[in-house]
């Protein structure tokens, strides 16, 4: 009998062979030199690590199986099934091959559809290059007030080059523009030679497009001017779509800029004033939004309160809300909010 305590003890799984105990070794011995064992007096160690096997006609009887040859047939299903799990492996691997090929060539365009511009000289030659190679149209978004002269002098021949080229130049402003005199030349100038120009109260993201397939857009590291050049197709069209919303409800200019100066134009700003006071806007909120002075502001809702008699801004939100003061008539009778 095994009488070895360890074997089939703890730390052996009931997938794996006992160890060979001592009481196993010499009966081992003793069988290799008699030839044959009684099965009943054999160890349970040689029998689970297959050094004993039974006589094909007498089942009672063992006999020693070499170690070599005994150890080949207990590892012989093992190795099947490693060889079966490599071949899954491989698989499962291969599998994946063309998916991770795919994964890597969109993660390095990813990577290279957006670049930072750092510096105005390296933005003004990036704009200048995505010009040059614009064959389509250019959206420009320009908000705030006028641009400085300078910069103005810069963009006047890019501009005018694209429109000899047949590029269809859309280009945005805010209705402050209307009294910067060099803006105003400046527009006089592109509108003559081809360029649609309108101008929106309200304030938005500055963006320059190129053929729907490049974006630029402002942005500042620490304290230098930077700018993002983006190429990724769905972020480039949802920022030309965003340009579009906003030309659609901006005002058009023609190329005789003196019409910039008509009434409309106070109206335009008025009405814009007095929806965001109504939205419960402060004064100085207003003022940034619309480019405008704050004290600006304060002057026109102090002329619609005199005008509707209106002794508090709540009582004047409701009255406005009466009047129709906030609402625009267009040519074909249609109202809306500007």
């Amino acid at each position: 009998m095994c009488t070895d305590p360890t074997a089939g003890g703890a730390g052996a799984s009931p997938d794996s062979p006992v160890e060979m105990c001592g009481a196993g070794e010499a009966f081992y011995r003793w069988a290799l030199v008699r030839g044959t064992a009684r099965a009943a007096d054999a160890p349970p160690c040689l029998l689970s690590l297959g050094l004993l096997r039974p006589l094909p006609a007498e089942p009672d009887t063992l006999v020693p199986v070499p170690p070599d040859t005994a150890a080949a047939l207990l590892a012989h299903p093992v190795e099947r099934d490693i060889r079966d799990k490599e071949r899954q492996l491989h698989s499962i691997r291969a599998a994946f091959v063309r998916a991770q090929a795919a994964y890597q060539r969109i993660s390095r365009e990813a990577d290279s559809a957006v670049s930072l511009i750092l510096g105005e000289d390296a933005i003004g030659i990036s704009l200048e290059k995505a010009a040059g190679a614009c064959s389509g149209e250019v959206m420009t978004a320009r908000p705030g007030g006028g641009l400085g002269e300078d910069l103005l002098t810069e963009a006047l021949p890019r501009d005018l080059e694209l429109c000899e080229r047949g590029v269809r130049l859309r280009v945005l402003y805010q209705h402050t523009v209307r009294s910067h005199g060099p803006t105003l030349a400046y527009i006089e100038k592109i509108s003559a030679a081809g360029a649609d120009v309108r101008t929106l109260a309200e304030v938005f993201d500055p963006i320059s497009v190129f053929d729907h397939g490049t974006a630029f857009i402002p942005t500042v590291r620490g304290h230098q001017t930077a700018a993002l050049s983006i190429r990724h197709p769905e972020t480039v069209r949802h920022l030309a779509n965003a340009f579009d919303y906003a030309w659609d409800r901006a005002e058009p200019v023609g190329a005789d800029t003196r019409r910039w100066h008509s009434p409309a134009f106070g109206a335009q700003t008025r009405r814009a004033i007095l929806r965001l006071m109504v939205e419960g806007h402060t004064d100085q909120a207003i003022g940034s939004r619309l480019g405008v002075s704050t004290r600006t502001v304060a002057t026109h809702i102090k002329r619609a309160a005199d005008h509707l008699n209106s002794s508090s801004r709540a009582q004047l939100g409701y009255l406005l809300g009466q009047s129709g003061l906030l609402f625009a008539r267009k040519a074909d009778g249609q109202t809306r909010e500007t």
